[in-house]
């Protein structure tokens, strides 16, 4: 259960887990802060924690401000488009046929598609073509990780999610993965894929799982901050 903290102008949500120490996190875009617990850590201890970090807390949310944003798409011609961590301009072509989007060149991602369509229809199309080229991506890479961690996926997913990268149903063994990735470069997908893989491994965010990332995947830190530092297009993303 998730609990509110309030520190003068600062929220803090605050959940009590199955840990040894209190762990602090500031989350990009917008800098939310959590706080997660040992089970016995009285409110007050938690209270006084959080007042102690207030200095670094405040140091991380002035740098999520200034993160940069990706503005609202219209899909417009020569507009600034990602995949795969490169940055694409479009080439809206028309075409009476059915809709689609390649790349064809190493500077522009062309869409196939009516000149009568609304902005909403041109959205439809190129989110389409983003899950399937992600469709084409993970299944090689759970592969590779089922190998080297010994575990078994049963089963995996692509999902538009507002507030995670990607998440992992321990019980199922099934791995979400939010289909923004297909923006990111692969390194990104590769890292959020080990890090719910791990979890079937470890579920909680304690220090055996820390160890498992550390020692299966070194590079992971630098990872997540290259990931948490690249453009967003939404306001309330984290992970």
């Amino acid at each position: 259960m998730v609990q509110q903290l309030e520190i003068g102008a600062i929220s803090i949500d605050v959940i009590k887990k199955d840990i040894k120490n209190i762990h602090l996190a500031v989350y990009p875009p917008t800098g939310r802060v959590r706080i997660a617990a040992p089970l016995n850590t009285d409110e007050e201890a938690i209270r006084l924690f959080a007042i102690s970090k207030l200095s670094w807390i405040k140091r991380h949310q002035r740098n999520f401000e200034n993160q940069e944003r990706i503005p609202t798409r219209e899909y417009r011609q020569r507009e600034s488009h990602y995949f795969l961590g490169k940055r694409y301009l479009l080439n809206v072509i028309d075409f009476e046929g059915v809709p689609k989007v390649l790349i064809q060149s190493k500077k522009h991602i062309d869409l196939y598609i009516s000149p009568n369509v609304t902005v909403e229809k041109k959205h439809k199309v190129i989110t389409s073509w983003y899950r399937k080229e992600l469709k084409k991506l993970i299944p090689d890479i759970i592969n590779k990780w089922k190998k080297i961690l010994n575990v078994e996926v049963n089963s995996w997913q692509i999902k538009q999610m507002k507030t995670k990268w990607g998440s992992c149903n321990i019980e199922e063994k099934k791995v979400w993965v939010n289909l923004e990735l297909a923006q990111k470069p692969v390194s990104c997908l590769e890292y959020i894929i080990v890090h719910e893989m791990i979890h079937l491994l470890e579920r909680h965010h304690n220090e055996r799982f820390l160890y498992y990332m550390d020692t299966f995947l070194p590079s992971w830190k630098q990872t997540k901050n290259d990931l948490n530092n690249l453009p967003v297009s939404h306001a309330d993303w984290d992970y």
